[in-house]
């Protein structure tokens, strides 16, 4: 049975656990817990450069209140997907943490030279901070680490899909569109001649030198205006021609005739890297490329794509 001592010592003991738990919880809730980067508001940042781990890097920078990317000479970004990162990346806190020495780095990918992601943050007033992103423990999660210290946390805020290095994560893709209603002729030059389509009182497509017995492919037409009038981009290069860009002898030449306007699409060179094309829109200022899915037609088809195919003759018994 216990002795009135042990009884004032148990007392002591339960009355420390409860002390413990009421000084330590509101650490634990609110958690000793700190901003990631203490002295960063998401409005304050005006530039962020992404690198990702196989060398492709973009930068997205604030120019007269705008977001631009200033390689393709300050082609308009999309402002709600860079705020939307900001503000993740400036409410990163310090809650989960992982290790405090610099051991794991490499192991969880937030090592200055073995990374899946690094952001460079660029502020009004010239400070820069820069975060690394690094493996992914489980879905959703990712560990993050602030350049300068040995500290690395997990966070489910923030992923490497976040963080695409790539031009079309940031911009809009649609280059160029008319409507198709509005569009009357259609002309198609390329090495392997000339092809005009025109409207007729219906809305149907036709190939102008068409003759009987010849037959149109209606879908490989329908499937050209499609492409002519609504042209997606890998992603913008400038304004500046470049020789490179293949435009003093293109590959295609697209004509338009909209309501007694006439609007060019110059397809240029073909890049042998990524099989992409530059394009030209004449009432837009920015050179882009293409997909090869989307423009190899416009380089490469005949007369005879337009067609159908002859009938197999029938034969004699």
């Amino acid at each position: 049975m216990m002795n009135r001592t042990q009884q004032i010592l148990a007392a002591v003991l339960v009355v420390q656990i409860v002390l413990s738990a009421i000084v330590l919880w509101p650490r634990a809730a609110t958690g000793g817990i700190e901003s990631l980067f203490p002295d960063l508001e998401a409005e304050s940042i005006v530039a962020m450069t992404i690198t990702d781990d196989q060398g492709k890097a973009i930068e997205l920078r604030q120019v007269m209140g705008e977001w631009v990317l200033p390689e393709a000479d300050d082609y308009a970004a999309k402002a709600d997907n860079i705020t939307s990162v900001v503000d993740k990346i400036a409410g990163l806190t310090t809650q989960r943490l992982v290790t405090r020495t610099d051991a794991s780095h490499k192991r969880l990918q937030v090592a200055a030279n073995d990374f899946l992601r690094r952001v460079d943050l660029e502020t009004g007033d010239g400070a820069e901070h820069t975060l690394y992103l690094g493996s992914s423990p489980s879905y959703g999660t990712s560990h993050v680490r602030v350049d300068g210290r040995d500290e690395t946390y997990l966070t489910n805020d923030l992923t490497q899909w976040d963080l695409n290095a790539t031009p079309s994560s940031w911009v809009d893709v649609a280059y160029f569109s008319v409507p198709q209603d509005e569009i009357s002729q259609v002309t198609l030059e390329n090495a392997n001649g000339t092809f005009e389509f025109t409207k007729d009182d219906q809305g149907n497509w036709t190939l102008a030198d068409l003759v009987v017995p010849e037959q149109l492919d209606v879908e490989e037409i329908n499937s050209l205006i499609s492409r002519v009038t609504s042209v997606t981009m890998l992603r913008p290069l400038g304004k500046e021609e470049l020789a490179e860009y293949g435009m003093d002898d293109p590959s295609a030449v697209v004509t338009l005739k909209k309501d007694g306007e006439t609007i060019t699409l110059l397809v240029g060179a073909q890049d042998p890297a990524d099989s992409s094309y530059v394009v030209k829109a004449s009432t837009l200022p920015y050179y882009v490329r293409v997909g090869d899915y989307n423009a190899r037609a416009l380089v490469e088809n005949t007369r005879d794509d337009f067609l159908q195919p002859p009938p197999t003759p029938t034969p004699e018994s």
